[in-house]
């Protein structure tokens, strides 16, 4: 027997405050066919909801999630939505339809690195410079860039995140 308080928890002194809070709920979150990294069966799935102006997500970008990859492998897999901070990040959404634009020619991530490595000031210059890097076919993604198609999805991926409790 082993007194309690020496390697047993101690039972909750309320047992209504051993239930979740409304904080840590579980949501059952959609992909909506957003870019993913990783294979589709991984048993272990991160629906992330991000802004590429943000230096938290840039933080978990460049020092967490290469982590994760290097720990969990092929058991990890990461889907991507946009959370544009538009009140305090002026060149989220712009960015966010531009990493958009870059997964038409299947180099999301690729894309998304750039932005978050923030090596250049984030504006259409930019996104036409990575784009320049990774070897886009320039005039695709510049039309794709200019006809702004990617706009209402980026605002739906907000729009569904608030729904959902997540604010900015």
């Amino acid at each position: 027997v082993v007194p309690q308080g020496q390697g047993q928890p101690a039972a909750p002194a309320n047992p209504q405050a051993a239930e979740p809070t409304p904080e840590f709920r579980r949501y059952d979150v959609p992909e909506d066919d957003d870019p993913s990294w990783g294979p589709d069966d991984a048993p272990i799935t991160i629906i992330e909801f991000s802004d590429y102006e943000c230096p938290f997500c840039r933080k978990w970008h460049v020092e967490v999630w290469p982590q994760l990859q290097a720990t969990f492998g092929d058991q990890i897999r990461l889907v991507y939505r946009d959370f544009p901070l538009t009140n305090i990040h002026a060149n989220a959404t712009p960015a966010a339809a531009a990493a958009n634009c870059a997964q038409e020619q299947d180099m999301y991530f690729p894309y998304s690195q750039k932005l978050f490595e923030m090596k250049l000031n984030l504006g259409k210059s930019t996104y036409l410079t990575y784009a320049e890097e990774l070897g886009l076919d320039m005039g695709t993604f510049e039309e794709c860039l200019s006809s702004g198609r990617y706009l209402e999805e980026v605002e739906a991926d907000y729009q569904y995140a608030t729904s959902l409790g997540i604010r900015s």
